[in-house]
């Protein structure tokens, strides 16, 4: 392997808008952030979730009529006669 090629890893302490720091490793000696482990809606079960216009129930009633109409014609079409 060649020498010389990797960067350097420093240990550098991360700032979050939130006011939360932690320790980690970069090549970069200062890292801030605007969202984190301890502030993200993800992580703190704050998350929500937005159903805007409908869109779950449209869909399940665009399924709905599709699986109704399939079943209509599996009903509606004649059983094959059998070919003796």
């Amino acid at each position: 392997m060649k020498e010389k090629i990797h960067p350097v890893l420093h240990e550098v302490l991360v700032h979050c808008t939130c006011g939360n720091e932690f320790k980690t490793r970069s090549t970069k000696k200062e890292m801030r952030v605007e969202i984190c482990a301890a502030c993200h809606p993800f992580f703190t079960g704050k998350q929500k979730m937005l159903d805007s216009e409908g869109r779950v129930e449209k869909f399940n009633k665009k399924w709905a009529k599709k699986a109704a109409s399939a079943e209509g014609q599996a009903e509606a079409a004649p059983a094959p006669a059998d070919a003796q």
